[in-house]
């Protein structure tokens, strides 16, 4: 199980949005057929970017440490994470066992019980993209047009591409689930940090694998130098 948790975890939480899916994976949620929606991919990225708090509040966010307490195959797992721009530092405890994945801006690695193992070439060239706030890495440019679907009874507007595939809630604007090659995520509530909406419960599914992860604690804009990434 160790050997799955940090390569996926890799990709759920530290993956851009427009990370690129040769595949995009199975939904298991009942949806009904699409039908056109009245606003662009730019206007439901914008919408968004609004909800959160607005582009340039989201932009201001520089660095930021989360504390997570994840729950998997009937463990309970904490985790604290450390970004600074494209850099980021998680570190997973389990029963008294550290389990450490590390970016630098340039390269990185999983470190499991002392067994490091490098992050792919591929992931690096994403990872490269990344930013403390992973929402503005969503770009219009991907996705031809907008759709409306209804999922479980409520409306959605979806973006899909070869990239993925992602539900904006059209009373709110925010985004509550992402279908792709990784896995699926869906987004059960949000919390606020200095007038910021971040993910606060999020099931995660791929590999195999279920995870529930909840947001203990997050500071932003304090307490990371670069120091923690070396």
């Amino acid at each position: 199980m160790k050997k799955i948790i940090i390569p996926f975890f890799c990709a759920v939480l530290f993956s851009i949005p427009a990370n690129a899916q040769k595949k995009a994976a199975v939904s298991t949620v009942k949806t009904t057929e699409a039908v056109q929606s009245k606003l662009t991919p730019k206007e439901v990225i914008d919408n968004y970017f609004k909800a959160l708090g607005g582009k340039d509040k989201l932009e201001a966010v520089k660095t930021s440490i989360t504390d997570n307490t994840l729950s998997v195959q009937g463990m309970e797992i904490t985790m604290t994470t450390k970004k600074l721009g494209n850099k980021f530092k998680s570190v997973q405890s389990l029963m008294g066992k550290q389990m450490i994945q590390l970016f630098d801006g340039e390269k990185g690695y999983f470190d499991q019980m002392g067994n490091k193992t490098e992050i792919p070439a591929d992931k690096v060239v994403e990872l490269k993209k990344g930013k403390p706030v992973e929402a503005l890495a969503f770009d219009s440019v991907p996705f031809q047009n907008a759709t409306v679907e209804k999922l479980d009874g409520k409306d959605y507007n979806v973006l899909s591409s070869e990239k993925g595939k992602f539900y904006f809630d059209i009373a709110t604007g925010l985004l509550y689930k992402t279908v792709s090659g990784d896995g699926n995520i869906i987004v059960k509530s949000y919390m606020t940090v200095d007038g910021i909406k971040f993910p606060a419960e999020v099931d995660a599914e791929g590999g195999g694998q279920k995870i529930n992860i909840k947001t203990t604690k997050m500071s932003i804009n304090s307490g990371v130098t670069e120091a923690d990434f070396k």
